[in-house]
């Protein structure tokens, strides 16, 4: 059981045995190079790749567990020390997520609201982004959603007391990055992984970023 200390929010600072699936999620008996949940997708005219389960760890698939979290059914909680996301379902189970999450020095912990989702999202990175990575600044205006969009497939929106928060619970065209924390603060998932979530949790949900524990990120 998590502690429920943790889940009280901090301020935002800045931004294995094989195992496969039970109904659409949990983890039981499916090969991890031939897992159809994370096969080559079509979506909105584009092509999502395959994913490459080789030396994948089995932990970050989706799938089906017991509720760690205490949160009311349909909270989206984040553990990011973890690199573990949970959408609260009733009957005392979660459908837990691996994810990356933000490097030291731009993670983000707080209790918000999802006020937006979009399918295949603009990625439009923030002037401090801009200012400090040579990469992001021919995109200032905004890069169109698509497979080289670094936002992936979807994207849910966290806002707190109304006002964005420009972090995001997003897509990758990385998925080497689940289970580490190498991003600017947002919360990554497979493509596969985030339209499941994103097909599930309605605009208006609660998320819950946790705080990292003894500093990591």
């Amino acid at each position: 059981m998590l502690s429920r200390r943790l889940f009280v929010i901090a301020a935002p600072l800045f931004t294995a045995g094989c195992a496969g699936m039970s109904g659409s999620s949990g983890v039981q008996n499916v090969s991890l190079l031939t897992d159809p949940r994370y096969g080559e997708v079509e979506d909105n005219g584009f092509t999502i790749p395959a994913v490459d389960l080789k030396g994948f760890d089995p932990r970050f698939l989706r799938q089906e567990v017991a509720d760690p979290t205490g949160q009311p059914v349909g909270t989206v909680v984040v553990d990011p020390s973890a690199h573990m996301l949970y959408l609260v379902l009733p009957d005392g189970k979660a459908l837990r997520y691996g994810v990356g999450v933000g490097r030291d020095g731009f993670a983000w912990s707080g209790d918000a609201t999802i006020a937006r989702k979009a399918v295949w999202p603009t990625w439009t990175p923030p002037a401090e982004m801009v200012a400090r990575d040579p990469q992001s600044a021919p995109w200032a205006n905004g890069m169109p959603g698509g497979p080289d969009n670094p936002l992936g497939a979807r994207a849910l929106y966290l806002y707190q007391n109304g006002v964005d928060t420009l972090y995001r619970i997003h897509g990758t065209n990385a998925p080497h990055s689940i289970g580490k924390s190498m991003s600017s603060g947002c919360i990554r998932m497979l493509d596969q992984d985030i339209i499941d979530l994103h097909s599930r949790v309605p605009v208006g949900s609660r998320a819950v970023v946790l705080p990292a524990r003894g500093g990591e990120v």
